[in-house]
């Protein structure tokens, strides 16, 4: 299976873009994974937030294949322990699927449409965190799902 992140906007902090870099290369030891940045709109002054939402939207479903298994980071979806998201990826990967697609979205959120194209959606928590933090906390969440299935000692009980 392969795993992406698809997020809209760059990384412009070099500490979080390391944590980034770090996770990333650790996590290619379990499974094969990709970061894939949408650039930022320009000229979003002159857009309302849905039509903001529209257009990353478009940008969004561009980069998705019709076999892709989507499932938004969203502030409305279901809450997992780092545990049960471990027992997550594993039923994913029991199902056989080619390629699973998170995606994190713009400062807005999610158009109508990209939430129609969904699978599903996870919460990482209740709290709003940056754009450009939650890509290296999710990325930790992906390595950390992984070394739990492997049993070794990254997560502690």
């Amino acid at each position: 299976m392969q795993i992406s992140l698809l997020a809209v906007g760059k990384t412009d902090h070099s500490a979080v873009q390391a944590l980034i870099d770090e996770y990333s290369k650790r996590l290619g030891f379990y499974v094969k994974f990709s970061l894939d940045i949408i650039p930022d709109l320009k000229n979003t002054k002159n857009l309302d937030e849905k039509s903001q939402k529209e257009k990353e939207g478009e940008l969004i479903l561009k980069k998705l294949q019709t076999s892709d298994h989507v499932i938004l980071l969203d502030e409305n979806g279901k809450q997992l322990s780092s545990m049960d998201f471990s027992e997550f990826l594993q039923k994913k990967m029991n199902a056989g699927l080619k390629h699973l697609v998170f995606v994190i979205g713009g400062p807005y959120g999610f158009s109508d449409a990209v939430y129609q194209r969904t699978d599903g959606k996870l919460s990482l928590s209740k709290m709003t965190f940056s754009h450009q933090m939650v890509r290296a906390f999710f990325i930790e969440q992906l390595y950390r799902g992984f070394t739990i299935l492997k049993n070794e000692p990254y997560h502690h009980q």
